[in-house]
Order: structure tokens, then C-alpha cells, then sequence
């Protein structure tokens, strides 16, 4: 069996990922991303650019007097500036100081940038190249060198790019990676200049993309098909403007579509986590249409769908979820057929008989409700109970509310609002009121005090999140409302759902599902 060949994976998402509008890592941020970066495999990280501020200043103080165990760090900055000898240049003593294995140096490319944006001569730019490369690798660095602009220097000056490439292959460069930094080019464009550049440089050539035509990924497996032995990325696509090219994707990519070594084929199997985890400590939203590691990369909806991965799974999906460490799920709607109900109604506990009257019903009134306005993607716990209510032919409901009323009042120039509810447990009856910051609210903390007394464990449930959306705007204000609640209990997380003309009623529907939800043994 021959040996597959290596595609080296260099994450920036520290120093060209921090870019990204809405980034901001602190030093600590930058540690943990590093450790389970190099937990991973992946061969390089990107630590930042010394000097440029604190916090890369104190990454590099602390990645020093860490062991990593499969990443080399490495750091982040430019060629020697005009004018100054190389050793004479506080951006070469900044690099030196981080003490990293690998140091990253971008240079000109583009013959335009050398003469209208360095305002230099063409043959000092190559100087500039070669000196640093030189005294960087005589210091015991590993130096990489970023072309800045390869592609579009290359289709403007082809001869004076190759020579700044070749300038710093010669000075000693470990890679030359050529960088798509505007992103406007085609996949066609950078597997053919790749193929040039591969062809002329004695050493190893690796690829550095962004999205700004929506062809990061594309445009990166492009330069890898055309022998780039690195791949430039950032977990997410984090970077400026658009965004990098986005290593959640590469990195299954590489391994289970190209058939070359990445990292450890091990480690897919978190690189949802890795996706997650990595978005969490930037305080970013997980993108649900992620490919590979949203939450709805494998969700099926449609019954025909449904239906054939019910029997041959990889019929309607192009891998194993559980491969990258995501999940399948399914969705039910109005377009569900049985399978849907069927296998949405196992992931939620409950085991259903393809033949029974009761699925039946069940789909049936899954496709009432939803063309009554109620969406049940969002809202399982309330599918939940729909599922249980007529699989044990409506049960007793463990309390019920019997009446409320939601008021306004003010006090001096503030708004509070107030809401009562009678709440019947058995033969038990228990009246309360609560202030809130609104209606609902106030109305969720009235329905939690009068149940508390009942179910002490409802003291622990909390709404962490409440949507609301007009459905048939055209009836004007007496359009139904669906409105959607988030709740948890500090361990788990549930949603359920309430449709109507009145928004308190609506809102009022989905709370009673969440504390019925939250109360049932028979959760997922």
C-alpha cells in the first residue's frame, strides 16, 4: 500500500482569523485555542505578529514555556523594511524574542504594490525578501514565506512574481505559500499558477485563500490539486472582510474526499467540537448551515428523504455524521411523511408502531397544527408532548391553568408590568402574581411561583430565549403569532412552541409546554 501523501494544515485563525470583524481574543483566548489546535494535529499555528500588541506579546511569552505536542507555533510578520539593514530592524528582533521554532514572513509580490504602495525599487524588494529569509533561517528559524497577492502579481507581472518567489526559495525558505489575499481569483487560475510555481521553485508550495467570492474552500483544494503541499486556513473562516478559508471544511476535505494524510484521521471525529468550541470563546453564534459541523448538515426534512435514509443512510448523505462528530437529525413539518414521525419520534424516547392508528394521527395532526401556523424544528419538546398526548390517549395533564390576566401599570415614569395565574394541581388550587420586565415575563414568573409549590423542581427552570414571528401579516393586527421558547434547567436545553391571534395566549402556551415538558420522565 503506498504512502499517502501529506498536505501540512497551518491554522492562522489567532492572528489573520482575529481580524475578522466581531474577533477579539484576549492572550488566554489565544492559549486555549493553541492547546486544543495542537491536541488536534495540526502542524502549524499562527500565533500572532510580536510586538504588534500586548496580547500577542503575552501569547508568545507563555507558548514558550509550554510543550506542544503535534504544532509547531510560529510567528507572524513582515520582510525587512526599506532602508534598513536587516539586523538593524526591530521587526526582526520582535520575531527572534518570541522564540518560536517557525517564523512566517509576508512578503511583495504584486509589482504594483512594490512601486505604489512601498514606494520601492523592484530589485530591493528582492532584497528585502532575501536578506530577511537569510537572517532569520542563520538564527535557527524555519521560516515560511507568504507571497502576498501571488495571484493577482502573477497575472499582472508573471516574470517579476516568479522572481520574488524564487528570491526567497533561494534565501532558504522552507515553503513559499502563495496567497489568493483579495480572494477574487478562480479555482481554474490558482490550480494553474500553483502548477507553475510547483514546476519552478525547488522547494515545497503551499496555498493561502479567502472568501470573498465565496471560494475559500473551493480555491484551497484547487492549489491542492495542483501539488501545494500546506494549506492556510482558519477554524470557522474567521478573517477580514469575508473571511479565510475555512479548515472545518478543508480538513475532511483532505482525508475523506482527496485520500491524503491531514491530521489524524482520529481527530475528525471532534471536529464538530473543535468548530463549537472555537466559536464559543470568541463569543460568536454557531452558524446552524455550516457544512460538515452545522447542526443542519445532516437534518432531513423532506419524507422522501427521510424515507430513503431510513433504509440506505448515505443514500441522501455524502459521509458518516458521526465521522466529523456531528449527528443526523430529523425534521418534521408539513412536509413529514410516517418515517419522519417514526424516526423523530424514537430520537425523543418513544417507540411507535409503523402500523398503529395512533402514527397516524399523529402525522395527521403534525400537518394540522403546522398549517395552522405551529413549527415543530425548533420546538421538540412541545412535538414531545403532542406524541405523548396521543400515544396514551390524552393523559391527565399533571396541573392545568385555569385562568390569568396580564396588566400594565405605572409607577412615577416607570412601566411594570403584572400578571396573575390560577394554577389547579388535583384538587389543589394556588393563585399568583408576579412583576415582570413585560408581559411575558411576568407571566412566566406567575406560572413558575404557583407551580413551584407543586413541583419544587421547576425552580431550577429558566426562558433563555423567546422569538416571536407574525404569520399572515395581510389580516393586519389580528394576524396569528407564533411565538418560540427556549428554556433549560442549567443541564439540558428545550424548545416548544404556541400559535395564536393573542401573543400573551401564545406565549402562555408554549410556557405551560415547557413546564409539562420539563416535568415528564419520558425526556430525550
Amino acid at each position: 500500500m503506498s504512502k499517502r501523501r501529506t498536505v501540512e494544515i497551518y491554522d492562522t485563525t489567532l492572528r489573520d482569523g482575529s481580524q475578522g470583524e466581531g474577533i477579539n481574543f484576549s492572550a488566554l483566548d489565544k492559549l486555549r485555542i493553541a492547546e486544543k489546535l495542537d491536541a488536534f494535529g495540526v502542524h502549524y499555528i499562527e500565533g500572532g505578529w510580536p510586538g504588534s500588541n500586548p496580547k500577542d506579546m503575552e501569547f508568545f511569552q507563555q507558548a514558550a514555556r509550554r510543550k506542544w505536542k503535534n504544532a509547531r507555533i510560529a510567528a507572524f510578520s513582515m520582510t525587512r523594511r526599506k532602508g534598513i539593514a536587516v539586523e538593524n530592524d526591530d521587526l526582526m528582533r520582535q520575531v527572534l524574542e518570541a522564540e518560536t521554532p517557525v517564523a512566517t514572513i509576508v512578503g511583495k509580490t504584486w509589482l504594483l504594490h512594490v512601486t505604489e504602495v512601498l514606494r520601492a525599487r523592484p530589485d530591493e524588494n528582492l532584497a528585502m525578501i532575501a536578506d530577511t529569509i537569510g537572517y532569520l533561517k542563520a538564527q535557527g528559524r524555519t521560516v515560511i514565506y507568504d507571497a502576498e497577492h501571488a495571484f493577482d502579481g502573477y497575472k499582472d507581472e508573471p516574470e517579476y512574481s516568479l522572481a520574488t518567489w524564487k528570491a526567497a526559495a533561494e534565501a532558504g525558505a522552507a515553503c513559499i505559500v502563495l496567497c489568493d489575499t483579495n480572494g477574487g481569483s478562480l479555482p481554474q487560475e490558482i490550480r494553474q499558477i500553483v502548477a507553475t510555481a510547483k514546476n519552478a521553485l525547488s522547494v515545497p508550495v503551499g496555498i493561502h485563500t479567502h472568501n470573498d467570492c465565496g471560494l475559500g474552500v473551493a480555491n484551497g483544494i484547487a492549489g491542492i490539486e495542483a501539488g501545494a503541499g500546506q494549506i492556510q486556513g482558519t477554524i470557522n473562516g474567521y478573517g477580514e472582510r469575508t473571511g479565510n478559508c475555512d479548515l472545518t471544511s478543508v480538513m475532511p476535505l483532505v482525508e475523506f474526499k482527496m485520500g491524503l494524510q491531514g491530521v489524524p484521521a482520529k481527530s475528525l471525529s471532534k471536529l464538530r467540537e473543535l468548530s463549537e468550541f472555537v466559536n464559543e470563546i470568541a463569543n460568536l453564534r454557531h452558524d446552524p448551515r455550516q457544512p460538515w459541523v452545522g447542526q443542519t448538515a445532516f437534518a432531513h426534512k423532506g419524507g422522501m428523504h427521510v424515507h430513503a435514509i431510513d433504509r440506505v443512510a448515505r443514500s441522501y448523505e455524502h459521509i458518516n455524521p458521526e465521522a466529523i462528530g456531528n449527528q443526523r437529525r430529523v425534521l418534521v413539518s408539513d412536509m413529514s411523511g410516517r418515517t419522519n414521525i417514526l424516526l423523530k419520534a424514537t430520537e425523543l424516547g418513544f417507540k411507535l408502531d409503523p402500523s398503529a392508528p395512533e402514527t397516524r394521527a399523529i402525522t395527521a395532526e403534525v400537518k394540522r397544527r403546522e398549517g395552522d401556523g405551529y413549527e415543530y424544528e425548533a420546538a421538540e419538546a412541545s412535538l414531545a408532548l403532542l406524541i405523548r398526548g396521543i400515544q396514551e390517549h390524552n393523559p391527565e395533564l399533571l396541573f392545568n391553568v385555569d385562568a390569568y390576566h396580564v396588566s400594565m401599570r405605572r409607577d412615577s415614569n416607570t412601566s411594570i408590568c403584572e400578571a396573575t395565574v390560577k394554577v389547579r394541581v388535583g384538587d389543589q388550587v394556588a393563585h399568583t402574581v408576579a412583576e415582570g420586565d413585560g408581559p411575558v415575563n411576568a407571566l412566566d414568573g406567575a406560572l413558575r411561583n404557583g407551580l413551584s409549590k407543586f413541583f419544587p423542581p421547576l425552580k431550577k427552570v429558566s426562558l433563555t430565549d423567546y422569538k416571536v414571528r407574525i404569520l399572515d401579516t395581510g389580516t393586519g393586527t389580528a394576524a396569528k403569532t407564533r411565538v418560540l421558547i427556549q428554556s433549560s434547567d442549567g443541564k439540558r436545553e428545550w424548545g416548544t412552541v404556541g400559535v395564536s391571534e393573542n401573543i400573551i395566549d401564545a406565549s402562555l402556551q408554549a410556557l405551560v409546554d415547557s413546564m409539562e415538558y420539563a416535568l415528564l420522565k419520558k425526556t430525550p
